[in-house]
């Protein structure tokens, strides 16, 4: 069975797994004091052109999402994302255990716009009797594959500016949103133009872990106390410090992010070269193929894919998810098994 069905089904990159072997027995300071995240701090901070950022390490995606969106919003502040964003429909409610409610925009292909945060914004100003909303939420790349492209992460960083709120970025699959042939956002375009933003490890060929990046000094305020306090904070801090030093060591972290797109792109153009229709128009390492239930019961012999809805009596939706260590073999079946429906 081959799995096109995630990108974090394997361990890590050889090089962070020798790292971590070459250092097993070192002694270091604990809780992320240590030297190791210190380099990869100023590594991430010089990869993505903001010297004057405060970098974190926190254990995973779900801890960081809700780590950073406590620590930024009052009590009676939400955070308005997309209807389909990870924080709102795949995170078990984590952000609204935290007393903050996550407000959804209608968002088809996972974008939201800056026109939406202003008429949400509006809707709910000075109304002591709803939830005000104090951070856009956006990921990159979006769970459908999309991306934002620099006009309107731009348009979406100044609205936030002039309504008073806060814009995050999850970026738990940046690398693979940079990567996109249609984008044009630059890493250090994703620092400019945000408060806060993740750079994914667990996704991106890391065994886990995700930096938060701050470039807005008021959320750094006793954040530590935060990443503590929320299950963030690992003890053996330098295991995250070291992956993350070797996924920035040389651009490996981006040489990953376009070997997944460009493994993905192999198998998109053989999809629309055999007349397959996509329920979401991707660039990234995911996948949103229209299949008959005829297809998909074929394909299910062989390859392990995610359901991800259903058109018709007769059509379902699959994705199909390429990763940073996707093997030629696995595309070269997956490609021929497609010529034969």
């Amino acid at each position: 069975m081959i799995r096109l069905n995630c990108d974090y089904l394997e361990g890590c990159h050889p090089s962070i797994l020798k790292k971590l072997t070459d250092t097993n027995l070192e002694q270091t300071p604990g809780y992320g004091t240590d030297h190791y995240c210190a380099e990869a701090a100023d590594a991430i901070r010089k990869a993505f052109s903001c010297p004057e950022s405060h970098v974190h390490f926190l254990v995973g995606g779900t801890q960081a999402n809700m780590t950073v969106i406590s620590a930024a919003l009052r009590p009676y502040e939400g955070v308005l994302c997309a209807d389909s964003g990870h924080i709102n429909v795949h995170e078990t409610g984590a952000i609204e255990s935290t007393g903050h409610k996550c407000l959804a925009l209608p968002a088809k292909d996972g974008r939201i716009t800056a026109s939406q945060v202003s008429v949400a914004t509006a809707m709910q100003a000075d109304d002591e009797h709803t939830v005000k909303p104090g951070m856009v939420y956006i990921s990159m790349s979006t769970e459908t594959g999309t991306v934002y492209n620099l006009s309107q992460l731009k348009d979406l960083y100044y609205t936030c500016k002039q309504l008073g709120l806060y814009l995050f970025i999850d970026g738990a699959r940046l690398g693979y949103g940079l990567a996109a042939p249609t984008g044009d956002l630059t890493a250090a375009d994703v620092a400019k133009y945000c408060d806060v933003f993740t750079v994914g490890g667990t996704k991106m060929g890391a065994l886990f872990g995700e930096a938060v990046v701050i470039n807005n000094p008021e959320l750094n305020v006793r954040f530590r106390y935060m990443i503590k306090q929320k299950g963030g904070m690992l003890a053996k801090g330098r295991l995250l410090g070291i992956q993350f030093s070797a996924l920035m060591e040389n651009g490996l972290y981006f040489e990953l992010g376009k070997k997944a797109v460009d493994q993905a792109m192999r198998i998109r153009t053989a999809l629309m070269e055999a007349g397959f229709a996509f329920h979401v128009d991707s660039p990234t390492n995911q996948l949103f193929p229209i299949f008959t239930d005829d297809q998909w019961e074929k394909l299910e012999d062989a390859f392990a894919l995610e359901f991800n809805g259903r058109i018709d009596e007769d059509h379902v939706v699959l994705r199909v998810c390429t990763s940073w260590c996707t093997p030629d073999e696995y595309v070269d079946q997956f490609i021929e098994m497609i010529k034969g429906l």
